[in-house]
C-alpha cells in the first residue's frame, strides 16, 4: 500500500480523481471520434457533488442509481466518493422487485435511474425518505437539469481508508442478494496491484467494453485507468465490429470469456488487426484451454486469465512476464495470501483439491446488515471463504476446478440457483424445481431449470419464461426449461444437483431437448 494514501484526507478520491484536475490528457476516447479530457471530467463530477450535497447527505450515506452504461455514471461514481457517500451501482436488467430490495436493504437516500425505467422509478416512489431523480445515457433527465453554469467548488469530504466506498450486490444462497462492503483500501490496494503486474502506465488506451455496474468493468478496467492516468475508448456495450474496428486504437482489451469466443468467430479480427495490443485480459468466468489456444493461432496473442470477485477484487493473474498456463488463473497478486484448505480448514499440499481461501487488503470488509454471514465466511485467522474448489501446483499457479456454493457463472455474471428456485415454485402449477448451469458455447454455462409439474398442471415453458421476465434480469432467466416426473434425490431426501448436472451435461451443445 503506498504510504501516500494513509495521509490523503480522502484516499480514493485523491488517489483516483483529485490529482487529474489540472489535467487536460484524454481520459475517454468515444466510438464517433469524441474525446472528453480528465480535466473536463472531474469538473463535470464536481457538478453532481455539488447537486448531490444540496440533499443534505452525509458520508456513509448510500446514493443508488440504475443507469446504461456512460460517462455520466463515472461521474457520479467521483462525486459519491468526493462527498463520502457510499455508491451502489445497479444492473439496468434488474426488474421493479429486484430494485426494490436493494434501495430498501441499503436504505439509499438516492437512486438515480433511466426516465424510460417507469417500473423502477414506481418501486422507488412507494419508499419513504428517499430522492429520486433520473438521467439518460445523453445527459438528459431531473438530475442533469439541476447543474449550475458556474458551481461552487464541493469540498472533498474526509474519509479513512477502512471507510466504505462502495456497495456491491451479489446473488445469495438462501436467494437473498448480499452487500458487499468495499473499502478505499480495498479498491486502492487492488488497483495497485493490479498496475504493478500488468505493467499499466500512462501511454496505455484500454478498449472498454463491459458493464460498469459491478467489479471487472468498474473496478478493474475503469479504477485502473484512473489510477495510472491512461485513457479508454468508452464502448456502451460490447459488439464485435465495433471491437475490431477499433481494436487497432488500443494497447489493452479486457473482457470476459464470451468476448473472446465471438471474436473468434469474426473474419475482421486478425494478427494485424491487433498488433497494437499489448495485452488481453479474460475474467469472471473460467476461459476454456480450446478458447485460449484458439485465440492464440488467431492473433498472435496469449490471453492472460485472472481470478477475483465481487468480495474479493482480484486475487491472483498470470504473469505479463513469464508462463501463461491455459486452464489456470495464475498466481496470487502482490498482498494477497491464498491458501488451498479441506473441509476441517487444514492446508492441502500442491495438486490437491480444496476449498480456496484469500486475505488481503483487497479482500472486503464483510456484508451490509449480515454480521452473522460476514462471521460464518470468514475463518478465526481472517481467510474468507471463496466458496470456490481449486488446486495449486509447485509454482503457484491456482486452478479452479469448481464451486462449493452451487454458483453459476453465465457470461461473466454471477448467479445463485436459488434465487431462480423460489421464483419458478410461485408459478402457479410448480411443484418444486431445480436450476444448474451445464456447459454452454457462447455463455460458459448455461441456466438450465428442471421442473416438475403438480398433478393435471397445464404449466409450459411459455408460461414459466413469461413469469420469470417479470421477476429475474434478463441473465438470470434460464435459458431452457425442462419438465420430468420427479427430482433425484439421495437418501436424506436431498436433491441431487450433480445427476442432473450429468444428465444434461451436452444440452446446449448438442441442443437437445428433454421434455417429459
Amino acid at each position: 500500500m503506498d504510504k501516500l494514501m494513509q495521509i490523503l484526507k480522502n484516499p480514493l478520491y485523491n488517489q483516483l480523481f483529485k490529482r487529474h484536475e489540472e489535467s487536460q490528457k484524454t481520459f475517454i476516447h468515444f466510438n464517433d471520434d469524441q474525446e472528453l479530457s480528465y480535466s473536463s471530467f472531474i469538473e463535470r463530477s464536481q457538478k453532481y457533488a455539488q447537486i448531490f450535497s444540496e440533499y443534505e447527505l452525509i458520508c456513509g450515506d448510500r446514493i443508488a442509481f440504475q443507469l446504461d452504461k456512460s460517462i455520466e455514471c463515472l461521474s457520479i461514481v467521483a462525486a459519491s466518493i468526493q462527498i463520502g457517500c457510499i455508491f451502489l451501482p445497479l444492473n439496468p436488467d434488474y426488474t421493479g422487485e429486484e430494485v426494490a430490495f436493494f434501495l430498501k436493504d441499503s436504505d439509499a437516500k438516492l437512486f438515480i435511474c433511466d426516465p424510460k425505467n417507469f417500473e423502477s422509478i414506481r418501486v422507488a416512489q412507494s419508499i419513504k425518505n428517499m430522492n429520486i431523480e433520473t438521467m439518460d445515457r445523453n445527459g438528459g433527465g431531473t438530475l442533469p437539469s439541476k447543474e449550475r453554469v458556474s458551481p461552487r467548488k464541493t469540498q472533498i469530504a474526509e474519509r479513512d481508508e477502512n471507510d466504505i466506498a462502495a456497495l456491491l450486490y451479489t446473488s445469495g444462497t438462501t436467494g437473498r442478494s448480499k452487500g458487499a462492503m468495499l473499502t478505499h483500501r480495498n479498491l486502492i490496494s487492488n488497483a495497485q496491484a493490479l498496475r504493478d503486474a500488468w505493467k499499466f502506465t500512462s501511454q496505455d488506451i484500454l478498449l472498454h467494453a463491459l458493464p460498469i455496474f459491478h467489479t471487472h468493468g468498474l473496478f478493474v478496467a475503469t479504477n485502473l485507468t484512473l489510477l495510472t492516468g491512461s485513457s479508454m475508448i468508452f464502448l456502451p456495450k460490447f459488439e464485435v465490429g465495433e471491437v475490431t474496428r477499433l481494436i487497432e486504437k488500443a494497447t489493452v482489451m479486457m473482457g470476459v470469456p464470451t468476448f473472446y469466443v465471438r471474436l473468434l468467430g469474426s473474419n475482421n479480427l486478425n494478427k494485424e488487426r491487433a498488433k497494437s495490443i499489448r495485452l488481453f485480459v479474460s475474467g469472471s468466468a473460467p476461459l476454456l484451454a480450446e478458447t485460449h489456444k484458439s485465440f492464440e493461432e488467431k492473433t498472435g496473442h496469449k490471453i492472460l486469465e485472472r481470478y477475483g470477485m465481487t468480495e474479493t477484487n482480484m486475487n491472483t493473474s498470470n504473469p505479463y512476464y513469464g508462463l501463461r498456463k491455459p486452464g489456470t488463473v495464475g498466481q496470487t497478486l502482490q498482498g494477497v495470501e491464498l491458501k488451498i484448505v479441506d473441509e476441517e480448514g487444514v492446508s492441502l499440499k500442491d495438486g490437491d483439491v480444496g476449498n480456496i481461501l484469500v486475505k488481503g487488503e483487497n479482500v472486503f470488509k464483510g456484508y451490509w446488515n449480515l454480521p452473522e454471514k460476514t462471521k460464518e465466511d470468514f475463518t478465526e485467522d481472517g481467510f474468507f471463504k471463496t466458496g470456490d474448489l481449486g488446486r495449486k501446483d509447485k509454482a503457484g499457479y491456482v486452478e479452479i476446478v469448481g464451486r462449493n456454493k452451487d454458483l453459476i457463472i453465465s457470461g461473466g455474471f454471477n448467479i445463485f440457483p436459488k434465487e431462480i428456485e423460489l421464483a419458478i415454485d410461485q408459478t402457479i402449477g410448480v411443484m418444486e424445481s431445480a436450476v444448474i448451469g451445464v456447459a454452454h458455447k457462447d455463455f460458459g454455462e448455461g441456466v438450465l431449470a428442471v421442473i416438475v409439474k403438480k398433478e393435471n398442471s397445464e404449466v409450459n415453458k411459455s408460461i414459466i419464461q413469461e413469469f420469470l421476465k417479470k421477476k429475474l434480469a434478463k441473465y438470470k432467466q434460464p435459458k431452457e426449461v425442462i419438465f420430468v416426473k420427479e427430482l433425484p434425490r439421495n437418501s436424506m431426501g436431498k436433491v441431487q444437483k450433480n445427476i442432473l448436472r450429468q444428465t444434461y451435461s451436452d444440452h446446449f451443445l448438442i441442443n437437445k431437448k428433454y421434455v417429459i
